[in-house]
């Protein structure tokens, strides 16, 4: 099983690369008018934004949260926020 650890210490365009290779897309959402996709990579929920909202693009960013439970809180915190 890939850990936090090692994906940490990965490139963005790497981590990428093994989330879409091993990891689960589970959709996208949006913020601030940007498209935000989110993966699931064993225990890891992964958001990636790329380059111009296109997900052949380079990533721009890539956020990483550790467990259901964090993903969870995290996504009804910015649901919270966006009201």
């Amino acid at each position: 099983m890939f850990t936090q650890f090692f994906f940490q210490r990965l490139s963005p365009e790497k981590q990428v690369n093994k989330l879409k290779k091993k990891g689960v897309a589970l959709g996208t959402r949006a913020k601030n008018g940007r498209k935000i996709h989110i993966y699931m990579l064993g225990s890891l929920f992964v958001e990636v934004m790329y380059i111009g909202d296109n997900s052949d693009n380079n990533p721009e960013q890539v956020s990483i949260l550790r467990g259901l439970k964090s993903l969870n809180d995290y996504l009804e915190s910015e649901f919270r926020t966006s009201f």
